[in-house]
């Protein structure tokens, strides 16, 4: 019985993402809407410092914030 069960939600779940592909056409993309004012591409310098860079900064950021205050909190307790 389980394994009628997974199968079928495995054929429910891949037909859900094929219409999902199917509906979803990058040609779309290719049309160009009104107001549309794409902005100059990025370069890779720019890319990696903006996804990869930035976030890694502002996670050793708050990281650190959140170390000395849990560093401030203990000192005060264990006197």
């Amino acid at each position: 019985m389980d394994k009628k069960n997974a199968l079928r939600a495995g054929a429910v779940t891949a037909g859900t993402t094929l219409m999902m592909l199917l509906m979803t056409s990058p040609a779309l993309a290719l049309t160009r809407d009104d107001g549309d004012d794409p902005a100059p591409g990025l370069s890779i310098a720019e890319t990696l410092g903006l996804f990869v860079a930035t976030p890694i900064i502002l996670f050793l950021v708050i990281a650190g914030l959140v170390m000395v205050g849990d560093k401030s909190h203990k000192t005060q307790n264990q006197s």
